[in-house]
């Protein structure tokens, strides 16, 4: 038993190696992205485009300052609770409807509608609603987002492998054991994709509606920013909502994604076998 204890948590150090490790890709497309902004700062001048390195030192001022960090938890709130609402509702309904055909074709129709609408108009809605409170940011999340992730969900439960479905309940698998065991697992190519969509799509919708209702939170920020024609705080705001974007994707999506996805890993020719 302690054998087979100290077994996984090899593997699992293993994993989280293998993740740290992958991240000098992301790293290296960062200082890209960062060649790319100096050559623009250099072609076009501070008004407007600050450097890189004014940028971080305009997010170190910030960093000195305590309203500015209460100023960015309220847009990481607003914008996790409205993912965390858009990721329940859409893989329940997404994954119900993967199981029903009729109701893939009836709510495809629906969807196309929802996305076709823009953003800022479902935020001018729920400013009238609302008004310039969570409540207006979350539902604007939650319209904005939740196709994405019903779509993922549901195509990846109406593409699964039935015949591998099939073979459980042979072996004497109940439906719900079927489900984790075999058709959630076959969901992850399309469902967490549409997640790290999903979540990008929540921090845009919730600096957008923040902005736009003034709301306060990183929103609020940049429009101050605005009125003072502060190029580098603006900038800077931008870095910190991207950069609370990166965090939490690598630190909720992306580890949670690769446990359940041990299995494809164990199938690559480079994975470990088991």
């Amino acid at each position: 038993m302690l054998r087979n204890l100290a077994m996984r948590l090899l593997d699992r150090v293993g994993r989280v190696l293998d993740f740290l490790w992958s991240g000098w890709a992301g790293l290296a497309a960062l200082c890209l992205l960062a060649a790319a902004w100096q050559i623009g700062h250099e072609a076009y001048g501070p008004f407007i485009l600050t450097s890189p390195l004014e940028t971080l030192q305009a997010i170190g001022k910030l960093a000195q300052d305590p309203d500015a960090w209460g100023i960015a938890l309220l847009t990481l709130q607003r914008a996790l609770t409205g993912f965390v609402l858009v990721a329940l509702t859409g893989c329940l309904l997404g994954i119900s409807a993967g199981y029903s055909p009729a109701t893939m074709r009836i709510a495809s129709p629906l969807i196309t509608v929802i996305l076709g609408v823009p953003p800022i108009a479902w935020i001018v809605l729920a400013m009238i609603w609302f008004g310039g409170s969570d409540a207006t940011v979350r539902v604007v999340i939650l319209v904005a987002a939740l196709p994405v992730v019903f779509l993922g969900a549901a195509s990846g439960i109406s593409t699964r492998d039935r015949g591998l479905d099939r073979m459980a309940k042979a072996f004497g698998a109940g439906p719900i054991r079927r489900f984790l065991s075999v058709g959630l697992r076959q969901t992850t190519t399309t469902l967490f994709p549409a997640l790290a969509l999903a979540l990008g799509t929540s921090f845009k919708v919730a600096v957008m509606a923040e902005l736009l209702a003034n709301a306060g939170g990183i929103g609020g920020a940049l429009a101050d920013a605005r009125i003072n024609l502060d190029i580098a705080t603006a900038l800077a705001w931008v870095v910190v909502a991207v950069g609370l974007l990166i965090v939490v994707e690598y630190s909720l999506i992306h580890p949670v994604k690769g446990e359940i996805d041990r299995w494809r890993r164990a199938a690559q020719p480079w994975g470990i076998k088991r």
